[in-house]
């Protein structure tokens, strides 16, 4: 639903690709020890496979660890916002304030399983949804109020910490329109 979560899932499916290959490999490697009975004797001392199974890892992890430079550097680029939003994390609930619009605030409680209609998401879904634009650049500001909070959009790829005293922030950009959930990933 996002550019990020775009990145991100491209970043997984590359290093699940290297990942396997290694397995692969790994394997094989260790059925042909197992069932073959030959030996080379080039290859139990020299020094030109020590050179290949120190030097080959080391660009394996070059080929992981560019592209998650590249991630991390551009989850946390912060572009001109559109619009900010200020999120903050109560021990049951969270509270909203629109900062461009004066006196915009609210608040956000889950609904309870009791109350809840018959097409609602158990655990999801609450009182005040927040409502963002599509195809902006949105900043919001997360804080806490008591204990520490995870401001968390899984299908936005959007996860910042909210910690008591301390004013952090994330930028993202929304693809399509639609109903995203969210919760407080924090144990």
């Amino acid at each position: 639903s996002s550019p990020l979560m775009e990145q991100l899932n491209f970043f997984h499916d590359h290093t699940l690709l290297i990942l396997t290959m290694i397995t692969i490999l790994v394997g094989y490697i260790m059925g042909m020890l197992m069932f073959n009975k030959f030996t080379n004797r080039f290859l139990l001392h020299g020094q030109t496979i020590e050179i290949i199974w120190t030097v080959l890892p080391a660009i394996i992890l070059m080929f992981i660890a560019f592209p998650s430079l590249r991630l991390l550097y551009l989850m946390d680029e912060i572009n001109t916002p559109s619009i900010t939003l200020k999120s903050i994390g109560h021990q049951w609930y969270w509270s909203y304030e629109y900062s461009d619009f004066l006196n915009l605030e609210f608040d956000s409680y889950m609904i309870p399983t009791n109350e809840l209609e018959t097409n609602g998401f158990r655990l999801l879904d609450v009182d005040n949804r927040v409502v963002l634009p599509m195809k902006n650049q949105i900043r919001i500001l997360v804080t806490a109020t008591d204990v520490l909070h995870s401001w968390t959009v899984p299908s936005l790829g959007v996860k910042v910490d909210a910690t008591p005293g301390r004013l952090n922030q994330i930028n993202f950009l929304i693809n399509r329109p639609g109903l995203f959930f969210g919760q407080c990933s924090e144990i």
